[in-house]
């Protein structure tokens, strides 16, 4: 099972490091993380998704908050939240292909970030199925380079 949590941590050097480790020195593996400073310069909010059962997830939990540097530690399962990815793709932009890929562009609420005479750069956000589908409309169009954020999430209310 796919797990989302959310951490706020000390905003120090080294914390992402110690993070990092406790999960590689465990063997689990993290499939995305983002951390970003929040309205307090001092603290900053982890959101890390990774794959395990109940148990895998209450040792992470267990582990994640005997370090010093963690402030809160929050498993968004069984929570309302709402998460968004961003991906930036750069596909080649033919003659023939360019009114497509802005149609699809557009379909998904993207934005042309940059063009030049043989490509497109795109900016999409949205939920991980979107960014999916996104990509494989864009696929066949010719994908030259992606750069994903990972999933960054807040529960509602």
């Amino acid at each position: 099972m796919r797990h989302t949590i959310n951490v706020l941590v000390e905003n120090e050097f080294g914390v992402l490091a110690r993070i990092a480790g406790l999960f590689s020195g465990r063997g689990f593996n993290i499939e995305s993380l983002s951390v970003a400073e929040t309205l307090d310069p001092t603290v900053s909010a982890m959101t890390i998704v990774t794959q395990g059962d109940d148990q895998v997830l209450e040792q992470i939990t267990k582990q994640l908050n005997k370090l010093v540097c963690v402030i809160k530690v929050m498993d968004l399962e069984g929570k309302e939240y709402v998460e968004r990815e961003m991906v930036l793709v750069k596909v080649a932009a033919k003659a023939k292909t360019r009114a497509e890929i802005l149609r699809i562009t557009d379909i998904f609420r993207g934005k042309v970030v940059d063009v030049s005479p043989k490509s497109y750069t795109i900016e999409v956000t949205g939920d991980e199925d979107k960014i999916r589908a996104f990509l494989e409309l864009l696929r066949p169009m010719g994908i030259k380079e992606m750069a994903r954020t990972g999933r960054v999430a807040l529960v509602r209310g």
